[in-house]
Order: C-alpha cells, then structure tokens, then sequence
C-alpha cells in the first residue's frame, strides 16, 4: 500500500511539472519559424500581428493588430502604443502596466510576432519572386534581400536601385552588385529601411544588323568591345568587313542620333545600334 501511494505522488508531480512546462514563458517562440535572436531584434510596426501570453491569467493571453497609429487595445491597461518596441521591450511594457495598476502583482509576460505586416520592402522587376517582404530582423542588407526574392534571373542587370527615405528626405542610390563582393566595398551593400523599393532593370542590350552570322539583339556585358560583340552575334558572314562598320548612338542629352565610325577595340553602349557593311570585293 505505502509503495503505491508514493508511485500515485510521483505521477502527480511529474503531470504538475509538465504542465508548468508547457505554460510557462517562451521567449524562443517567434514568427514564421524564425529564430529568437532575429525577432528580439525587430521593431514593431503598425499592422503587424502579435500573440500576448499572460502566465495564469487567461483572460489577459489574446491575440491583437497593431492599429495604422501602432497602438493595440489591451484589457484593464487600454491603449498601449507599440510601436518601435522590440518583442522584450513591448512583453516589458505590458507587465510594467499590469504591475503598477495592481491588477497583476508579478506578471510574466510572453509577446510572440505572429504576422509582420509593418517594416516591409517592395522588390520589383527581374528577380525570381518580386513582391513585399518584411524585414524580420533589425538589419536587412541589399544582398540578403535578392537572395530571399529569387536572386537576378537570366536577362537582369547587375546594378540595382534603391529608393526611399532617409532622415525625411528622399533616398536614391544604384548598387552595383558584383562591385559589393569586391574587398572592401561590402560597406556598399544597402541597409534596407521600412518602405524602400527595390527594382532590378534588365540587362542593357545591343542591336547588331547587317552582314553579321546572327544579327539581332544581344546583351551587352559589362566593357564589351565591337569585336567581342561581333563575336558574340557569330562573326562576320563571308560578304561582311570591318571596314565601314558604323554605330549609331542616340545622345542622352539631345536626344539627336549620332553615327560613329568606331575601332574593333572601342566600347559599346547600351541600345546602340551596330552595322555591318557588306564587302564590295
């Protein structure tokens, strides 16, 4: 009988231990899998989705939306303004509310990030998924960013905007991307802000026409030479010389067209337009 007894107490504290367990504050819960360190260091923003866990109070453990003025409406406590907060500092300012206004005398309080709908950055044109991303983290670099939306698909340029705010003023600045991964300019890649627009150009391109294996367009690379450009559209056809080769360039300033007579070693630009004369020999 005594050894039955002390097996019966055994199960109850160990259902009661497990039960504590899975009730008590879990700071390493965070949105969408990501990991607690990230979502400590993420600022709250109007729109965004939280989950406030009071530990033993139920009736003050809800779900709530932070308003487009960053605030939510919380139980005895009324508005609160989250807003810039980071998930600590929001889990702190609830308890701080709940202990000073005696409703709770030592609130532990648990804020997980449900749904970033605030803090977002639009990634448009040649990447593999364009759309609006949130910045989950407290810094969001260029990189990591095309990185998430798909990387630069076949046909994108290499150099990318970024336009924004900063400080109230507008912000635009162009990144050439291979340039970041050269030593040291990574401090050329991009901190995002909430807001910014990302857009990836295609790649500039070349119209080559005439006595030419493949006339047509083709991208043009960064520093291409006429001769790496002819060899690019398959070389001369047996009619085809060198010699009158003309490029035709419109002026960005005047909008006039100009028509140069250049060397197989001068570089091209993008949407020039190359002819390939036919030899009269």
């Amino acid at each position: 009988m005594k050894t039955g007894l002390l097996f019966r107490i055994w199960v109850a504290f160990a259902a009661a231990a497990i039960a504590l367990f899975a009730h008590a504050p879990a700071h390493a819960q965070s949105a969408g899998g990501a990991s607690a360190s990230a979502t400590s260091q993420y600022r709250l923003a109007p729109g965004d989705a939280i989950r406030v866990f009071v530990y033993q109070n139920p009736d003050l453990s809800l779900e709530l939306r932070l308003t487009e003025s960053g605030t939510v409406s919380y139980p005895l406590l009324g508005s609160i303004n989250l807003t810039g907060l980071t998930v600590n500092q929001a889990e702190q300012r609830i308890a701080d509310g709940l202990r000073d206004g005696k409703f709770v005398n030592r609130p532990q309080v648990t804020v997980t990030l449900l749904q970033v709908r605030g803090n977002q950055v639009s990634v448009l044109g040649q990447v593999g998924r364009p759309g609006r991303f949130p910045l989950e983290t407290g810094e969001v670099r260029l990189t990591d960013l095309i990185a998430t939306a798909g990387g630069i698909i076949a046909g994108g340029a290499d150099t990318i905007t970024v336009v924004g705010t900063r400080n109230g003023a507008p912000f635009r600045q162009v990144v050439d991307l291979p340039g970041v991964f050269a030593a040291g300019r990574r401090g050329e890649d991009v901190l995002l802000r909430d807001g910014d627009v990302v857009w990836v150009d295609r790649q500039p391109q070349v119209y080559l026409y005439g006595e030419v294996q493949r006339p047509g367009l083709i991208r043009l690379e960064r520093d291409m030479t006429v001769m790496q450009a002819l060899a690019t559209a398959g070389g001369l056809t047996p009619r085809g010389t060198e010699k009158g080769l003309r490029i035709h360039r419109k002026d960005p300033a005047s909008g006039q067209v100009r028509i140069l007579e250049p060397k197989m070693t001068d570089r091209i630009e993008a949407n020039d337009v190359v002819f390939i004369r036919e030899s009269l020999f």
